[in-house]
């Protein structure tokens, strides 16, 4: 009986302590519970963690993602260690531009005809009136004539009054090609008065016999002509002294004049003095209204942007409606500040670089370029390297502005753009042709996909992707093949390689190790690059007129130029 009383006890002084056990249990829970809810996030623990010096890496850091707009998807301040130059290309050195003549290339004096005159009114923005100035020399060359200083494009929608000598050095230009094509600054005067040259068009893409069957016999005839909308009216595929001669033109004896030069290298050396960068990036960066409604794209900014957007749209009546969602999937529509950035930051590019930033207005203005200032907080424009008063000479006309934006992105170590137009492919090209400096073209088809389900893969699963996807995309030599895609963007016949530096490369040590493996890997990329992954470029030739008589010009020749809403087309050719 003494065993159950002794039970009985315990069981009484147990129950009447359950009350104080479970208020301990309820105030501990409760206790626990305060303390997850305000504690911060991993992410702001490791941003504190960082602030105060902890941590052991930088790259660690996490860009501001209220800013940013990706909680989930946390980005890294610093762009990692890649095992790579970020600004330079291991193989660059073994290629060179190579643009001179050859030695039955014969001299102007020789072949040039008295009374052929070839003058050329350009059309678009100064990039695009760049090509059909440079393609011009070679035309005159091609029909034996003197070549007048083209004539710029002043009334399109750039409105830009600037003539030829106000942009480009004309003294300079004139002697520079004086052993290739006579050129002249005006059209001599015919007994005494103003003679008055006779205006024609000329097919799209016209080659040698096309110039010679189309235009000579005109020429023949009334000894002084005028090509209208002179803009990409010459073959992509022409004799390989003509292609150097477009080369000669257009990386050569096209130069600025004093005062745009001059203040160009301001501008580029105000970003490298600051804090003694010895690296930039420029970005030319293309997010107008007028452009992302011509791309029918959607960016997300729900019934406001559709609504901008479509008020835009109702300009041009000849504008089809376009499935946006179809054309980003086909990696037609630019990609916006923000995935640029974050294109960048996943090729290693950290917070510390400098960036220049070259564009027009920008769609949604500051609100658009806070993620691309957020990533890259040194963000420069022309406008806040130089004051007002600096740019007072250039700022009036936009010709003027694009050249100094085209210099400050020429001398950069890195190249980057989110679109396809002119100043991209002639940066491009011009970059391939003076040592492959670093360019950057986003492979927006297969990015988009990307961006699409970034918020479900880690930052480190997004960024090796980024890297996978953009091979074939960043200026190595040989990342295009001979032939592909616009002459002025790829100048192929004017690269020329080093076989003595390779051979020199080729009969040294041997390195072992992952550095030298990552090298044999970098060669097999630039070298052979895989096609599945080349741009897709059009068949840029596959227009050209062979055969047309002087007189039997169809309005197929002219595409664009017939349409009723030029600015359709000027609205693209910055």
């Amino acid at each position: 009986m003494a065993v159950p009383r002794r039970r009985q006890y315990y069981y009484h002084r147990f129950g009447s302590l359950m009350p104080v056990i479970s208020a301990i249990s309820l105030m501990l829970l409760v206790f626990f519970g305060l303390l997850s809810f305000l504690a911060p996030f991993p992410v702001d623990r490791l941003r504190q963690n960082q602030r105060h010096g902890g941590g052991h890496q930088s790259s660690l850091n996490i860009v501001d993602e209220d800013v940013i707009g990706a909680q989930l998807f946390p980005v890294p301040i610093g762009g990692g260690r890649l095992g790579r130059s970020l600004w330079s290309s291991r193989n660059s050195k073994f290629f060179y531009g190579c643009s001179n003549a050859s030695r039955k290339f014969a001299n102007a004096d020789a072949i040039t005809h008295p009374n052929r005159y070839l003058l050329i009114a350009t059309s678009g923005g100064l990039n695009q009136q760049r090509t059909g100035i440079t393609d011009a020399v070679v035309a005159a060359r091609i029909l034996n004539a003197t070549l007048v200083i083209p004539k710029l494009d002043q009334k399109s929608f750039w409105k830009d009054k600037s003539n030829f000598s106000e942009i480009f050095d004309v003294d300079w230009f004139i002697s520079f090609l004086s052993k290739d094509v006579k050129v002249i600054k005006n059209l001599p005067r015919k007994r005494g008065k103003f003679w008055t040259p006779h205006s024609m068009r000329v097919p799209r893409k016209c080659n040698e016999r096309c110039y010679n069957n189309c235009v000579l016999p005109v020429l023949l005839k009334r000894h002084a002509i005028q090509l209208n909308k002179f803009d990409y009216r010459l073959s992509n595929k022409l004799d390989t002294d003509l292609q150097k001669l477009r080369c000669r033109v257009n990386y050569h004896a096209l130069k600025f004049t004093g005062p745009i030069l001059e203040m160009g290298e301001k501008l580029v050396n105000r970003i490298r003095m600051r804090r003694r960068s010895k690296h930039y990036i420029a970005m030319h960066l293309r997010f107008e209204p007028d452009m992302l409604a011509f791309s029918g794209c959607y960016y997300g900014g729900g019934e406001k942007e559709r609504k901008e957007l479509a008020a835009i749209r109702k300009r041009w009546k000849t504008l089809h409606t376009s499935n946006p969602e179809k054309e980003r999937r086909h990696g037609k529509c630019p990609l916006t500040p923000k995935e640029v950035g974050l294109m960048l930051r996943a090729l290693g590019y950290g917070s510390e670089v400098h960036l220049y930033v070259a564009s027009g207005e920008v769609f949604g203005g500051e609100e658009t370029l806070a993620p691309l200032k957020s990533l890259f907080p040194k963000f420069y424009t022309k406008e806040t390297l130089a004051s007002k008063e600096e740019l007072k000479p250039f700022s009036l006309f936009s010709s003027r502005m694009a050249a100094l934006d085209f210099i400050a992105c020429d001398e950069s170590d890195v190249f980057v753009t989110n679109n396809n137009g002119n100043m991209a492919r002639i940066l491009a090209g011009r970059r391939r042709y003076f040592g492959h400096k670093l360019t950057i073209r986003p492979n927006a088809k297969k990015l988009y996909r990307l961006f699409l389900n970034q918020e479900n893969m880690t930052w480190e699963a997004f960024a090796s992707k980024v890297r996978r996807d953009q091979r074939g995309f960043i200026g190595e030599p040989k990342e295009v093949r001979p032939g592909r895609g616009e002459f002025h963007e790829n100048p192929s016949t004017c690269i020329c390689e080093d076989y003595d530096a390779m051979a020199q490369r080729n009969s040294g040590p041997k390195k072992f190790g992952k550095e030298s493996e990552a090298s044999r890997k970098d060669d097999v990329i630039s070298q052979d690059q895989n096609v599945d992954n080349e741009p897709e470029w059009p068949d840029t030739d596959q227009d050209d007129l062979q055969d047309q008589g002087p007189f039997n010009f169809t309005n197929v020749d002219y595409d664009a130029d017939t349409s009723e809403e030029p600015e359709l087309e000027e609205l693209l050719s910055d």
